[in-house]
């Protein structure tokens, strides 16, 4: 059992995560240290994690929703899509060597955060679509999802690189879309994980208080900020995730 200190720690360490993460994504790098630090077991963390995220992602999403950032009915085919895929990387990861992760993850998030530091007109305005939204989101949503199930680092930053590189939408709305999403990759592999009682309950709990807060009020921030804030908080998030993952080979 976790002391009621420990819990309280939890919860303010949920509520820092889901900040960052509705900006950025990388809540998990806050997160799942604090899980460990708590004497939380490997496998567990993983699983509590994504309760706990969960729930400041779903804030996130509705905040950005009602803000009129997000259309659900335009998401419609990649949220089924992401979390089938999620629920199959919850599945592979139980099955194969991942290692191999380690090394290419942390190269894609500089590249990530490369783009956003380098890449001119990068604004709140949307751009140019390079592919088709119906045919090619859900494949970005599979794609990332799938990765989301499997390993999970960086997710949130993958997709707003897509979402803006790919589909041409200012970073906001990026952002927006980023959480409906991710909260379905989460979803997708929670139905394995719950099942399999990978989730320590009372953290998780007690960290989604947290997340409610954390992830409403980053959301707002993003919103009322905008381009400003996301775009350098993607590109520091993503260097430190990317530090992070190669400090720990």
């Amino acid at each position: 059992m976790l002391e009621p200190l420990t819990l309280l720690a939890l919860a303010g360490a949920g509520m820092l995560a889901g900040f960052v993460d509705a900006i950025a994504g990388g809540g998990g790098l806050i997160a799942l240290p604090a899980l460990l630090a708590a004497g939380v077991p490997p496998i567990a963390a993983l699983g509590t994690n994504k309760v706990q995220g969960v729930i400041g992602t779903a804030m996130a999403a509705t905040t950005y929703w009602r803000r009129g950032y997000v259309s659900l009915r335009a998401l419609a085919l990649a949220i089924p899509a992401t979390f089938a895929a999620a629920f199959l990387g919850a599945f592979v990861v139980k099955q194969i060597d991942v290692s191999v992760l380690s090394l290419a993850v942390p190269v894609a998030l500089v590249a990530i955060a490369l783009y956003f530091l380098l890449a001119p007109r990068l604004g709140d305005e949307d751009r140019h679509a390079r592919l088709g939204w119906t045919g090619f989101v859900p494949v970005l949503g599979m794609a990332v999802g799938f990765y989301d199930g499997i390993f999970g680092p960086g997710t949130g930053s993958f997709l707003t690189m897509g979402f803006v590189a790919l589909f041409g939408l200012g970073v906001t709305r990026a952002a927006g879309n980023t959480k409906i999403v991710n909260l379905a990759s989460n979803l997708g592999a929670l139905a394995l994980f719950i099942p399999s009682g990978d989730v320590l309950w009372p953290a998780a709990l007690a960290m989604a208080v947290g997340q409610l807060a954390g992830g409403y009020l980053g959301a707002l921030t993003g919103i009322r900020f905008g381009a400003r804030l996301i775009r350098p908080l993607v590109v520091v998030v993503s260097l430190i995730l990317a530090g992070r993952l190669l400090l720990v080979r």
